[in-house]
């Protein structure tokens, strides 16, 4: 438990975000949050926090502020914006971001916070919302080291797996790099569940068969049950992870790599948002592979 009665706002309360705000209310943190969806700020008052009816407000009340966004436009417009954190009478000694966004953007954000006296780490997380939940994701953070240093007790809260990669930007390069690898991970997972299948195999034996072989990974326990059954509530989003991509692809680019297996990959995530499937758990891609003939 937290021995202050230090209120840390949260700002972004989807998935990740409410999870991490659930984290911080059980170590004794006071909780102040915002969202774009009211429902999620009564979401939280019902677990023991305060709502905030916007960025600025929110940082009237919290030192330290954690973001959980979708793009590193929304995360400008929620810091910079009318009515934004940067609004306020106060400004927060440390802003600490978990949205995956475009590295480059986001080393030219910490740079003008640091012209404005904040700190600013962008502290990626890989996991679901049920590993932040469980105090079982990890997370990567870029920023300065004194900054890190500073947030070792929230760190603490999130997970006992967290690295601090180097300057910011870094948490959203690993993020990138990681999560390129993880979607391939669940891709390979959902064609081979499928070529299974069609080869006449019990699925659930052939799981614990993947569990027991060179061929395992994670994903296997993450989304393997889910695939079998087709239990698509979201844990993370079809459309969330296209978006990272998408980022994966255009970083790539910049450096002239070329990328083959994501571009697949990219393609299967598309067939799914065409399917009306953009906000199941990305488990559903195993669909857009059994649609391929």
């Amino acid at each position: 438990m937290s021995t202050t009665n230090e209120v840390i706002g949260v700002i972004g309360l989807g998935l990740v975000g409410s999870a991490l705000a659930e984290r911080l209310l059980a170590r004794g943190y006071g909780v102040v949050g915002y969202d774009i969806d009211p429902q999620k700020c009564q979401a939280l008052v019902e677990r023991g926090g305060t709502g905030a009816p916007s960025p600025a407000l929110v940082a009237e009340q919290a030192d330290r502020i954690v973001l959980s966004l979708l793009t590193t436009p929304i995360v400008l417009e929620v810091l910079e914006g009318p009515d934004g954190v940067l609004s306020a009478s106060r400004k927060p000694t440390v802003i600490l971001d978990t949205t995956t966004g475009a590295p480059n953007e986001t080393e030219a954000l910490a740079a003008r916070l640091a012209e404005s006296g904040v700190a600013y780490l962008d502290a990626t997380i890989s996991g679901s919302s049920r590993q932040v939940r469980d105090g079982a994701a990890t997370l990567m953070v870029g920023g300065l080291p004194e900054a890190f240093a500073a947030c070792s007790d929230l760190f603490a809260c999130f997970s006992d797996r967290v690295f601090h990669l180097g300057p910011a930007g870094s948490g959203s390069r690993a993020k990138l790099a990681t999560n390129l690898i993880l979607g391939l991970n669940r891709a390979v997972l959902a064609e081979g569940l499928v070529f299974a299948e069609r080869l006449g195999l019990n699925l659930s034996v052939f799981l614990e068969v993947l569990r027991n072989s060179p061929a395992y990974s994670v994903a296997v326990d993450t989304k393997g049950e889910r695939m079998r059954t087709g239990e698509f509530t979201p844990e993370s989003r079809v459309h969330q992870h296209k978006k990272d991509v998408e980022l994966i692809l255009a970083c790539a680019e910049a450096m002239d790599q070329g990328l083959p297996l994501s571009r697949v990959h990219h393609a299967l995530l598309t067939e799914a948002l065409e399917a009306g499937e953009g906000e199941l758990d990305n488990a559903v891609i195993i669909q857009s592979i059994r649609r391929r003939v």
